[in-house]
């Protein structure tokens, strides 16, 4: 009897798809590079409006109402219906602002979720482009975000908008600290910072369980310091509603009032798909070292809908989070960060350098001779 084999996955992105096709046939690359674009395009609309009515039905859950349900069959159409009513809405800028400014504002604030969805690795054969220095990238363009806060706030010429910028800059600068200590965690256990090489080095296990308490301590790190960056309670100082009315965007209306609402649930979105990524597998099926009874059964799930699930799972933590804990004081929230978060990053990364160093993990890697 033919003993059972887990599955063996090799990525092959869009792009290299595209590189391929063009020493043969242009129009072919050309159709590759379009379509992902169009692609990209169709999940940004699609993911902001799902994600908006989910959340809505999750709070609503939490606070024993039943959400919206009188707009199309439960209430599906309902974020339709809003999208439609901010399109049409009067687009006011202040009469004192910078206008140039505060036009490319919500623009530069979308523009980072929407380059994050094209790394993104949701399949072995759904990733648009996969570069050697993934994690690099991603750190660099996500801190780029804040610039789109910063300028929305200077640019309107308020003080409430002002003082909702500044608190965002200091916050999502200062927990920047901690949710790269968590990624560097990952990339010692994986040994590359490319997002698909990082998936396939969870062949044998998720670095959550795998990497023992400095992966989960990894995770827990990434998932409060990534939540804590996409300005949601209890870390919404920016946008604190009872003392700043909205924050960074207080002036803005319409539609470029729509892109910052759709940059923050596309910004929950690629925050918890690159935390499924790096702590929880990504596309990768469960699998446990050389049990290959399980591996093998585990792979009949196709990865697309792994990816998915583990996604969707982080999202309703980061909601959870949100419609659970109470908004922390500035000095609350600098405390957490500066005197309790980075010490223990820094200890973490320690433990997991120490944990490479002797190879001591419960499947150990194979080691070049």
């Amino acid at each position: 009897m033919a003993a059972t084999v887990a599955r063996t996955w090799e990525p092959n992105t869009i792009a290299q798809r595209a590189a391929a096709a063009a020493t043969e046939n242009l129009w072919v690359t050309a159709a590759y590079l379009i379509g992902s674009m169009i692609g990209v395009v169709a999940v940004l609309s699609l993911l902001g409006m799902v994600l908006i009515y989910v959340e809505r039905k999750v709070a609503a859950r939490f606070q024993c109402r039943l959400g919206p349900t009188r707009v199309g069959p439960f209430g599906l159409l309902q974020t339709l219906a809003d999208t439609l009513k901010l399109v049409f809405k009067e687009d006011f800028v202040p009469e004192m602002a910078d206008k140039f400014l505060h036009m490319l504002a919500p623009f530069l604030a979308l523009l980072v979720p929407v380059v994050l969805l094209a790394l993104l690795p949701y399949s072995p054969s759904m990733q648009v482009a996969d570069l050697n220095i993934g994690i690099l990238f991603v750190t660099a363009i996500g801190g780029f975000g804040v610039m789109g806060i910063l300028i929305a706030g200077w640019a309107s010429n308020n003080k409430w908008s002002m003082i909702g910028a500044m608190r965002a800059g200091a916050q999502i600068i200062s927990y920047e600290l901690s949710a790269t200590l968590a990624l560097l965690v990952v990339v010692l256990f994986s040994g590359t910072m490319s997002l698909s090489g990082i998936v396939q080095s969870q062949q044998d296990g998720w670095w959550i369980w795998r990497g023992h308490a400095a992966g989960f301590c990894a995770f827990m790190l990434y998932l409060i310091a990534s939540t804590a960056e996409l300005n949601r309670t209890p870390f919404d100082i920016p946008e604190g509603e009872s003392e700043l009315t909205a924050g960074f965007h207080t002036e803005y209306s319409g539609l470029r009032f729509a892109f910052f609402f759709l940059a923050e649930f596309i910004n929950m979105f690629t925050v918890s798909a690159l935390t499924a990524t790096l702590f929880l597998g990504g596309w990768m099926p469960f699998h446990i070292g050389d049990w290959a009874a399980l591996n093998s059964q585990m792979d009949l799930i196709p990865p697309i809908i792994w990816f998915g699930a583990k996604t969707s799972a982080v999202i309703f933590i980061i909601m959870w989070f949100r419609w659970t804990f109470p908004r922390l004081r500035v000095d609350q929230l600098m405390h957490l960060e500066w005197k309790i978060l980075l010490p223990i990053g820094f200890a973490n990364l320690l433990l997991a350098s120490i944990i490479v160093l002797i190879n001591a993990y419960p499947f150990p890697l194979e080691l070049p001779q």
